[in-house]
């Protein structure tokens, strides 16, 4: 006949974080003058060879967790060694040995006198030790055999047989005759069982704790789990609660859950999520807005906490090539009511770089709007006024441009639009004015897992590849031109966790590589902003922007080129919490031709530290050139957040 013992089920539920929160303290208790001066001791527990076994007593065990900091008297030092019995034989039947002992020993080393830890003397033994004198208490744990499941059943509680289960309803309950009675995997199992009913439309879904019998002469535990599955069902009426300035239209035409969809919990967080990351609320929750079927459906109330519509930014970064970029930008949110966004951004640029001949500015307007004439399609759009003055040209432009980005595939986004700019170059003493049209298209790969860019990433591959069809219509002597400037750009991250070198995350490889070419025209025919031009964080460190490729005889002012190729491989090593370091080395060149692999190889190699903030990591780098170029840069410095790849 089956033993069921009514305190199993408690400890087994108990045990499944393999600590215990509401013992009572005896420290608050006095008895006496002796009794009010806190006993020292110190506690030794023998290892039971079982690593999760010793890792589940030491976690119990307030002897040692309170040895430290919690020091009491005699007679509640007696009562918390009481308790560690039952303590540690919940972490014993929490691993699955339901017949160990406990073994607890105190002595007093000056007396030579051993008291067994439940002897009816131990308060007035522990009372007579001298003052300033401390306890030894060693335990010892026997953890008997390790016991085993026996029957398992699944019952529903209205008709007392067992519920029908799908394939995979039964593989996430996963508990069968055989496997070791650990606490913590049958109660997942439960957990595991009622996710898989839900994500199955049983919205309704209901799996209690389950009931132990304990089979001391098989050495078995036999499980009852009383399961109400309840109806399928389907999503039902939608509601939006905390709406103001967002429009309830585009916030329903945004979600990716509808009436008379199959409720599933998965489907439902995606939506929830996905209405998070317009950018606009603060908070959005969602709940089963009833606690039974209604008409065959399960209603949901999304709630939601408009965020702020306004927000300050600063911009802050430093090279010694280009100098330091400094300025403020301004962003609105929501402004129509559908989630667009106008972000206005002024820069002051080239503030002491080494390619700079003096001060610029960048100021531009960004408009951002989702879902664009269909669902996951946007539109963006700026007008941007610049002005730079490096040594190879100086230019002063106005850019227009417009484009729109759609997902086209699994990891993979797609951009298209048109662009036009007004410009004037001076170099040489000599000003040409281009009015340049181009219809910029891309193709973006990404499977790294990190949404915010400037997160590292320590696995997977992004990649990109760029074709701009140009018209340039030149004045003063510039004629007029098409061509296509086309590029891509690949990295791939290698967690050395992977090779058992490091914990996950802290020792990363990235490589990255870059291609382009420009067809259609010579170098000639191109307006200098549009040429091909290497140095810097984006392709070759320890360079100069415009450092790597073609120059006017020694100087250092760069012709550029119709042809790029560069690579880099970085080893990144986080340190500490907040703490890490980086070595790279960089390789790339600038060609003459249309074909990439041609022109002079310069080789850069330096090193970094990084110090991780909640936005993100700050980097500084230093790097030399390993042939460097005449009239090139000795070594340069880069500031920045975020990784440069």
């Amino acid at each position: 006949m089956a033993v069921y013992n009514r305190n199993i089920l408690g400890r087994f539920t108990g045990a499944a974080n393999r600590l215990l929160a509401g013992a009572a303290l005896w420290g608050a208790l006095t008895y006496g003058v002796h009794a009010a001066d806190p006993q020292p001791y110190v506690t030794s527990l023998a290892p039971t060879g079982q690593s999760d076994l010793d890792t589940a007593l030491k976690a119990s065990s307030d002897l040692l967790s309170l040895q430290s900091t919690r020091a009491v008297g005699p007679f509640a030092l007696a009562g918390r060694v009481r308790s560690e019995y039952d303590r540690l034989q919940v972490a014993l039947e929490s691993c699955g040995y339901y017949a160990g002992k406990v073994h607890i020993l105190l002595r007093n080393a000056k007396q030579g006198v051993t008291m067994d830890g439940m002897s009816t003397a131990l308060a007035s033994w522990i009372e007579s030790v001298p003052a300033n004198e401390k306890v030894d208490i060693s335990i010892k744990v026997d953890k008997g055999p390790l016991f085993h499941l026996g029957s398992v059943k699944l019952v529903e509680s209205a008709t007392g047989v067992a519920p029908h289960l799908n394939d995979a309803q039964t593989k996430a309950f996963g508990l069968h005759t055989g496997q070791p009675a650990v606490a913590a995997d049958v109660l997942a199992a439960g957990g595991r069982l009622l996710d898989a009913l839900r994500e199955s439309g049983h919205a309704l879904a209901q799996v209690d704790k389950p009931m132990a019998y304990l089979r001391p002469a098989t050495k078995t535990l036999d499980i009852v789990y009383p399961v109400v599955p309840g109806p399928v069902l389907d999503i039902g009426k939608i509601s939006l609660d905390g709406l103001k300035r967002m429009n309830a239209s585009f916030v329903r035409r945004r979600l990716t859950v509808h009436e008379g969809q199959l409720y599933q919990p998965s489907s439902i967080e995606a939506a929830r999520l996905d209405l998070t990351s317009l950018g606009v609320f603060s908070n959005v929750t969602v709940r089963d807005a009833s606690d039974q079927a209604v008409n065959g459906t399960m209603p949901l109330d999304f709630s939601f906490q408009e965020g702020k519509r306004h927000a300050i930014g600063a911009e802050l970064g430093y090279s010694t090539d280009l100098g330091a970029r400094v300025g403020a930008m301004w962003t609105h949110y929501n402004l129509l009511g559908n989630a667009e966004r106008l972000r206005l951004t002024a820069l002051i640029t080239g503030l002491g770089g080494s390619a700079q001949q003096g001060l610029g500015y960048d100021v531009y307007a960004d408009f951002f709007k989702p879902d664009f004439l269909e669902s996951k399609q946007n539109l963006n759009a700026r007008i941007e006024g610049l002005r730079q003055l490096f040594w190879s040209y100086r230019q002063t432009a106005l850019l227009l441009r417009g484009g729109i980005t759609r997902p086209l595939a699994k990891n993979w986004t797609g951009n298209f639009g048109l662009a036009a700019e007004q410009e004037r170059i001076e170099q040489f003493d000599e000003s040409r004015s281009y009015t340049i049209l181009s219809a910029p298209l891309s193709g973006m790969y990404d499977n790294t897992g990190v949404g915010n860019p400037i997160e590292p990433a320590t696995h997977g591959v992004r990649a990109s590849i760029n074709i701009t069809p140009s018209l340039s219509l030149g004045s003063k002597g510039a004629g007029e031109s098409f061509f296509a400037i086309m590029n891509a750009t690949a990295s791939t991250y290698m967690d050395l966790h992977k090779l058992g070198i490091s914990p996950p995350g802290r020792s990363i490889l990235a490589f990255r590589g870059t291609i382009g070419s420009i067809q259609g025209a010579s170098t000639w025919d191109i307006p200098p902003d549009q040429r091909m031009y290497a140095g810097g964080s984006a392709t070759v460190r320890g360079y100069r922007w415009q450092g790597v490729g073609p120059q006017y005889g020694n100087t250092k002012y760069a012709i550029g080129g119709t042809s790029l190729d560069a690579g880099t491989v970085e080893y990144r090593q986080r340190l500490f919490k907040s703490f890490g370091m980086a070595a790279f080395a960089d390789a790339g060149q600038v060609g003459s031709s249309s074909m990439p692999f041609t022109g002079t190889l310069r080789v850069g190699a330096g090193g970094g530290v990084r110090y991780y903030t909640p936005i993100g990591p700050v980097r500084l780098d230093i790097a030399v050139p390993l042939n460097r170029a005449p009239r090139g840069d000795t070594w340069d410095l880069y500031i920045g957040l975020g990784e440069t790849f």
